[in-house]
C-alpha cells in the first residue's frame, strides 16, 4: 500500500512537493483555502485537492487526513502550521506532522507540543550557509595536487578495524577527516576522544586521491 502524504496550505511548495511526492510513488492530497491556488495544483496528475481552510477539523476530516501516514503544514503562518499539526496528531491520529516555520525561535515549542519534524527556511539556509563554509575551509587544507575533495559515507561493521577506536587512535591519511557520525537518527559532530562504534555511518571528506586509502582504514576494505 502506498504511504498517504497530506499537504496543507502553500501554493508553490505545495506544488513542487507534490510533483516531487508523486514522482516517488506516494499517494498525495492537497488542501489549499485559495481556489485559485487549487486550479493550478489540480493541474498535477495523481494529486487529489480539496479547497477549504486545513484549520478546520471538517475540512481535514474531507481530506480523509485520518488515513494519511505524514502531514505536512506547509501555510505562510506558523500559528496556523501549528494548529493543523495539533488536529492531525491528537483528533486524527497521524503518525508524523511536519511543520514548516517562518521564525526559527517558534522551533522548541513546537517540538514541546508534540510535532514530529519542524522545517524553518531560514535554519536551512543557514545551515547551508554554513556548510559552505566548512567546506571550503576544506578546500583550502587540500592541495591542488591532490585533486579533488570527495565526500562518502561509510558504514562501519562490526567487524571493521575503527569500530570501537577513538578518533585520535585511526590513522587516517593527512587529508582526510570525519565530518560527523550518522548515529540512528543522531548527527555528531566528532572529536578526537569520540569513539567509533559498530553501525556508525560515517561522512568521510578527503581528497579524491586519498579516499580509497582512508576507507581501508576505516574499514579494512
Amino acid at each position: 500500500m502506498k504511504t498517504k502524504i497530506l499537504l496543507v496550505g502553500g501554493r508553490n511548495k505545495a506544488k513542487a512537493l507534490a510533483v516531487s511526492l508523486i514522482g516517488k510513488g506516494y499517494h498525495v492530497t492537497a488542501v489549499n483555502d485559495t481556489y485559485e491556488d487549487c486550479l493550478k495544483l489540480a493541474e498535477i496528475n495523481k494529486l487529489d485537492v480539496i479547497n477549504g481552510d486545513g484549520t478546520k477539523p471538517f475540512v481535514l476530516e474531507d481530506a480523509d487526513a485520518g488515513s494519511a501516514d505524514i502531514v505536512i503544514a506547509l501555510t505562510p503562518k506558523d500559528d496556523e502550521n501549528l494548529v493543523i499539526c495539533e488536529l492531525c496528531k491528537k483528533r486524527f491520529h497521524v503518525k508524523k506532522t511536519v511543520a514548516i516555520l517562518t521564525n526559527p525561535k517558534n522551533t522548541p515549542f513546537f517540538y514541546k507540543m508534540g510535532i514530529d519534524s519542524v522545517v524553518c527556511a531560514i535554519t536551512a539556509i543557514t545551515s547551508i550557509i554554513e556548510q559552505q563554509a566548512f567546506m571550503d575551509k576544506i578546500l583550502n587544507l587540500l592541495p591542488p595536487s591532490e585533486g579533488r575533495i570527495s565526500v562518502a559515507e561509510i558504514p562501519i561493521p562490526a567487524s571493521a578495524p575503527a569500530a570501537c577506536k577513538k578518533l585520535w587512535e585511526i590513522n587516517l591519511p593527512e587529508h582526510a577527516i570525519i565530518g560527523c557520525i550518522l548515529r540512528g537518527d543522531t548527527i555528531l559532530v566528532p572529536r578526537g576522544d569520540t569513539r567509533i562504534l559498530a553501525g556508525d555511518m560515517l561522512v568521510l571528506i578527503s581528497s579524491s586521491q586519498q579516499e580509497p586509502a582512508a576507507v581501508k582504514e576505516l574499514t579494512g576494505r
